[in-house]
Order: C-alpha cells, then structure tokens, then sequence
C-alpha cells in the first residue's frame, strides 16, 4: 500500500481502498487462522489445557487480523491527511504493540471467564475439551 501511494499505482479512491482493504482481510484470515492452528498445537503440547490454547489461538487471530487491517488502512489515512504514507510503518508497530497485548487480555479474559463461569454453574459438568 505504501509503494503503491508512493509510486501513484494507487489512486486512494474509495474503490481502490475498498478493493486493497477485502484483498487484505482475506490475506489476514488465512494468515490469522495458519498462526492460530499453530499457536493452538504449541500452547496444547506445552500446556497441556485446551482452554489455555483456544484463549491464546483465538487471540492470535483477532492480533493478525487487526494487523493487516491496520497495515492497509492507515496508509490511506495519511495519505488523505497530506503526510507520507511511508510514516505509517513506524506507526503501526507501536500500535499493534499495545493493542497486540490488549486484545490478549481480552479476549483470554473472556474466553477463560466464560469458561469458569460454566464450570462454577454445573459444577458435575465435563470440561470444555475433554483431556
């Protein structure tokens, strides 16, 4: 996106955004799901709780996808605001940083939550995922 604004082969229409943004969430949930599926199987054999690593896999999803969301809107952000686009590498490495362990907490905190809340409920309850 960025060398494409750069070198004028991207105009920054609506429909240009619009068509690089769905080529790049797709690019995201292949990628997002590759790295979960992996990130499923580590924390799995090292941990040995499926809970633990649905938590983190589902995590490292939402951490990709909203990566390659980020990475392709806001070199269209800047270019619209009049700065160059190239400034928006930096940018997103801090972003993705924070918001990276952000969602972490969250979604590991909800994913985890929910899953005690049915335990405590149902108390003679088999676990989510049968060791």
């Amino acid at each position: 996106v960025i060398r494409g604004l750069a070198t004028k082969k991207m105009d920054g229409s609506l429909e240009n955004k619009l068509l690089v943004l769905g080529q790049q969430v797709q690019v995201g949930i292949f990628l997002g799901v590759s790295l979960a599926t992996i990130g499923y199987l580590r924390v799995y054999l090292t941990n040995g709780s499926h809970e633990n690593a649905f938590a983190i896999s589902l995590s490292l999803f939402f951490i990709v996808l909203s990566s390659t969301v980020l990475g392709t809107t806001l070199p269209f952000l800047l270019f619209e605001l009049g700065v160059d686009p190239a400034n928006a590498g930096t940018s997103i490495q801090v972003i993705m940083d924070i918001l990276g362990v952000t969602i972490t907490c969250v979604t590991c905190n909800f994913v985890l939550t929910r899953f005690a809340e049915t335990v405590a409920a149902t108390p003679d309850a088999l676990p989510l995922f049968p060791v």
